[in-house]
């Protein structure tokens, strides 16, 4: 069903992924609306017990999108350097294919709090007060792997 890795010999080791995976500041989310087209979104994510998880709104494209259909690609770089000279580039990727699925209410803030030791961890304290009063207005989705790709040229 999925497609193999065309340069296996840029294949990432596991734990090169693992850490493009916990460390990239964001991510390319692709979902695909009911006109069937397209539509690819930058967010920020974490990474843990081989899930992806994002934030969202209340409502939007990429949450009309999910609910039509639930299979997504997630896409994240890092390390890009460009090397002129070579007429190249080093990067990490990594690429996943997979199902989103709300987190249900009960999970989401301690999904919250992985997202303030990424990106706030200096915060803590006044990050978890702030989860309690704006997560009323937020959901949590997990992507559900189902396939997953990493290559890089190092």
């Amino acid at each position: 069903m999925y497609r193999e890795m065309r340069r296996k010999d840029k294949k990432l080791s596991e734990e090169d992924t693992l850490q493009v995976l916990k460390t990239a500041p964001y991510g390319m989310l692709s979902t695909v609306g009911e006109d069937n087209i397209p539509y690819g979104v930058p967010i920020n994510f974490v990474y843990k017990d081989d899930k992806v998880f994002f934030h969202s709104g209340v409502a939007g494209h990429k949450l009309d999108n999910i609910k039509m259909n639930d299979n997504v690609s997630f896409c994240v770089v890092t390390d890009v350097e460009t090397l002129p000279a070579e007429f190249n580039t080093k990067f990490k990727s990594v690429i996943i294919f997979g199902t989103a699925e709300e987190v249900q209410e009960e999970k989401k803030v301690e999904v919250f709090k992985l997202f303030l030791e990424k990106f706030s961890p200096d915060f803590m304290e006044s990050g978890v007060e702030y989860i309690h009063k704006a997560s009323k207005g937020a959901r949590i989705f997990q992507i559900n792997i189902e396939h997953m790709t990493a290559k890089g040229k190092i």
